[in-house]
């Protein structure tokens, strides 16, 4: 009887526990169900994550980093598409932080070092009308600021004095038309309108005739002095107006694409810390200087009470136009020379690569100007090992989208033609699903001589049947950086 009893427990218990197990809560289920899932997985060989290309035969600790190997499943290299997958433990063990692409406006200032210069628009050079005599020059040097009408030097003119005796002679006459041609004869000789009506009036030549300065200003050059015997179209002086100065500025080549005429600008001189000037670039010179690599740019600004002094320096700054610009950390761009590529995220742990066409940087970021959309999210620190491990897969960036002239020659050019392939027979040395390692017979075409080499598989069915010291005959052709066996054939020894 007890032993009965015993037996009727134990058996009660067996059953409770496997209703539990199979129909309480379908835990149990689940757990068994997820480890035969993760059982039926096959695992090609174990790598750390930052050395890649380093595999290990079995799981445990990286010999390279304090961190436990990962697992590399057959079906991730069978998987179709472009991209990348890497696990949960992988971007955790790698620290891989990610950045958004953003979109805003932006205008990049200028700054420069300028001088002040005199405007050589402003200039007014006076010059003798008639052949004759200085008198007299008054008290003028060359540096000296003069005002409008200023007298400069008088001058006698004996051809002057000639022409109007004759003007007198033909007015007495009383012909109207010979007067007016007479007097037009004056005008010509360059006798101002006021000399003209004082011979008329006073009925006597006036010989002596005073030049004054046209214009207020600096006296640039002076070449008249007293005694002197002057030719018609002889040049007497030169000035310099005061009015507005020039600042001169040498700008780098590289910032000087978006400056444009009549820009405004901010100046600062050394002269009047603290004081803010405004002017405009009104030259933009077209010849950039060799040897700095600059160009000249010229800004008017004016100069009331002739305070600015031709010669002082100050800073300029010349506010970029803004526009709107796809933005990326300058720390997700790879570049190599050739091109540049960013890792985009196509969800959690899948990623792949984008040719980008880039432009100025800005700060610790970088102007995107094709390859990206706005909001997208790219791969801003260890996408280094991200590239390697493509690389090793054969995975191939997106091309940056042509825009302008570029596309328009896109569309007419060529398509490339397909890359060349070629056949030669092979001992397998080592075979997975994606990559076979053979010791091939010599290539004549590529130069190569016979070799052990490792190549891509372009697909996982090449790879079926194949073992160790089987001779082959297979074919391959280059794409990008790697070989891949396009394919295979079986030879009976």
């Amino acid at each position: 009887m007890a032993v009965a009893l015993l037996c009727a427990g134990i058996a009660l218990g067996w059953g409770l526990a496997q209703w539990r197990i199979s129909g309480g809560t379908g835990a149990g289920v689940s757990t068994a169900e997820t480890g035969a899932t993760k059982s039926d997985r096959k695992v090609l060989y174990w790598y750390d994550p930052m050395v890649p290309t380093q595999k290990f035969e079995k799981p445990g600790k990286s010999p390279f980093m304090d961190m436990a190997l990962v697992p590399k499943y057959a079906d991730e290299d069978m998987q179709q598409g472009s991209g990348l997958n890497v696990s949960a433990q992988a971007v955790q063990a790698l620290g891989l932080r990610t950045a958004v692409v953003e979109q805003r406006d932006i205008g990049a200032d200028v700054v420069a070092l300028g001088s002040v210069q005199l405007n050589d628009r402003d200039v007014s050079i006076v010059q003798a009308r008639s052949a004759g005599f200085v008198e007299r020059v008054y008290a003028r040097a060359p540096g000296d600021v003069v005002a409008a009408g200023a007298p400069l030097a008088d001058l006698l003119l004996p051809e002057w004095v000639a022409a109007q005796r004759e003007f007198l002679a033909v007015r007495a006459l009383k012909d109207d038309t010979l007067t007016a041609a007479a007097r037009q004869r004056l005008a010509l000789l360059g006798m101002p309108a006021a000399l003209v009506a004082q011979v008329e009036r006073t009925g006597e030549p006036q010989g002596r005739y005073t030049v004054t300065f046209p214009q207020g200003g600096l006296v640039a050059e002076l070449m008249v002095r007293q005694g002197m015997t002057v030719s018609a179209g002889a040049s007497l002086v030169r000035v310099n107006g005061l009015a507005s100065v020039w600042i001169e500025a040498a700008v780098p080549e590289a910032q000087s694409g978006p400056l444009q005429l009549g820009q405004d600008a901010q100046v600062r001189l050394a002269a009047f810390p603290g004081e803010t000037l405004k002017a405009r670039i009104v030259s933009i010179l077209p010849e950039a200087n060799r040897d700095t690599r600059t160009v000249r740019v010229r800004l008017e600004l004016p100069n009331p009470g002739q305070r600015l002094k031709a010669g002082m320096s100050g800073q300029i700054l010349l506010a970029g136009r803004k526009q709107p610009a796809l933005l990326v950390p300058s720390e997700a761009v790879i570049r190599t020379g050739k091109r540049a590529l960013v890792y985009v995220v196509d969800g959690p742990g899948k990623y792949h690569p984008v040719q980008v066409q880039l432009g100025a940087e800005i700060d610790d970021r970088l102007v995107v100007q094709g390859g990206l959309i706005a909001g997208q999210q790219v791969v801003a620190s260890a996408q280094f090992l991200i590239d390697s491990e493509a690389s090793l897969r054969g995975i191939m960036p997106a091309q940056a989208q042509a825009t302008g002239t570029q596309a328009a020659s896109a569309q007419v050019s060529p398509a490339p033609s397909a890359p060349k392939s070629f056949t030669v027979r092979g001992v397998v040395d080592e075979v997975t699903p994606t990559e076979m390692t053979l010791t091939h017979d010599a290539v004549p075409e590529l130069k190569w001589p016979g070799m052990t080499m490792p190549f891509k598989l372009a697909a996982p069915e090449l790879a079926k049947g194949l073992k160790p010291e089987q001779l082959v005959r297979f074919t391959f052709r280059q794409q990008g950086k790697d070989f891949v066996i396009t394919a295979v054939e079986r030879i009976k020894p």
